[in-house]
């Protein structure tokens, strides 16, 4: 099969889709894979070392895009929608249910589309989120420890505070793979930490995990608006897989949250659990709305690339092996990968996407034939 590998191209995204090594596996494979000029450099991976994996420089996006299937990080941008075309594979992040431009240009040209965040196993997990989230989670800490500094806007809290002062109180929405790691961050830096989760077996997991240092709270509206109130640090951590995050936090709320206090929302890309966040980048991270700090990056890991590459990758070059060398049918044999379709010939066939743009659904084996 003939693959691509394009340069990210989305503000301040320097991860990238294939490493050297996820090159040479492909070509050992007999598969051609052509890689855009400085397409790892943002992780500093150089041309030169994907060249000695067996991979063909090419010098423009439409060289890389114009092969059989498009391994990225991040969905496409406007500017690149136009290399899409029926008969091609794309296997990268999507998060359609906070993209309707994005969903009707994926229907629009035929493309199958299998998005990294809805590749789901038989026990529930979702193995190429995970990778990421783990980042994301740990970046939110760091992130909103660095937003309470009152230089940056913040209430000018240190988050594990000192002896004699208290620590900041920070709140999590979500115990999942993001909210467990934002958890341990934020008690490594001592802060008062309160997990809200709506799952009581998850509560019960978390609690002998972290063996009683942190609060759980079963999540309700009542007990998100007195968590919050009294939070420093409001880190939203809420997932429904591929479908769009339901609003925890309302506007009418935040007339009631501490003045300088900071929310990262990592539920961003599936619209947020937040009524006020809206995507914002790394180049213009943030804004306040009554007086609270709002950071909004869709792409977090992003900030970290080395390290966001390499892990995703781990986990996502044995699907993308699949895929080259059996294409359609590795779907139709993979139930998780049936799961990551989201597009396939202009059928939506992911439900999630499907009832958050009240569209019409198409179970993926249907649509595969």
């Amino acid at each position: 099969m003939l693959i691509g590998l394009p340069r990210e191209i989305k503000d301040g995204e320097n991860r990238v889709g294939l490493t050297p090594g996820a090159v040479r596996a492909l070509t050992r494979r007999h598969h051609r894979v052509l890689v855009e000029t400085g397409a790892g450099m943002g992780s500093y991976l150089t041309d030169e070392e994907y060249r000695n994996a067996g991979a063909e420089i090419v010098p423009h996006a439409a060289d890389a895009w114009a092969a059989e299937m498009v391994v990225k990080v991040k969905e496409p941008v406007p500017s690149e929608y136009g290399y899409l075309r029926a008969g091609q594979i794309l296997f990268t992040y999507l998060h359609l249910a906070a993209e309707p431009a994005l969903t009707q240009a994926l229907l629009a040209s035929g493309i199958t589309a299998i998005a990294y965040e809805t590749v789901q196993t038989a026990d529930g997990k979702l193995p190429l989120l995970m990778p990421m989230s783990e980042v994301a989670g740990r970046m939110a800490t760091q992130v909103g420890a660095t937003y309470l500094e009152r230089h940056h806007g913040g209430r000018g809290v240190l988050l594990g505070g000192v002896p004699g002062v208290a620590p900041a109180a920070v709140v999590i929405l979500g115990g999942g793979t993001v909210g467990i790691n934002a958890a341990k961050v934020a008690l490594g830096m001592g802060a008062q930490v309160t997990v809200l989760e709506i799952q009581h077996e998850r509560l019960q997991y978390l609690d002998d995990v972290f063996h009683g240092r942190l609060q759980t709270r079963t999540s309700n509206e009542y007990s998100v608006e007195q968590a919050v109130f009294n939070a420093d640090l409001i880190i939203g951590a809420v997932l429904i897989p591929g479908g769009r995050a339901p609003r925890l936090v309302t506007r009418a709320m935040l007339q009631h949250i501490r003045d300088g206090a900071v929310i990262v929302d990592v539920a961003v890309d599936q619209g947020g659990c937040v009524e006020t966040i809206r995507p914002t980048t790394h180049s213009d991270p943030i804004y306040v709305v009554d007086g609270v700090v709002h950071y909004g990056v869709a792409n977090m890991p992003g900030a970290v690339p080395r390290t966001s590459t390499f892990a995703l990758v781990d986990q996502t070059m044995s699907y993308a092996l699949r895929l080259a060398g059996d294409g359609l049918d590795a779907v139709r044999r993979s139930q998780p990968l049936l799961h990551g379709l989201n597009t396939h010939a202009g059928h939506l066939t992911h439900q999630a996407v499907a009832q958050a743009f009240n569209l019409p659904y198409t179970d993926p084996a249907q649509a595969l034939g």
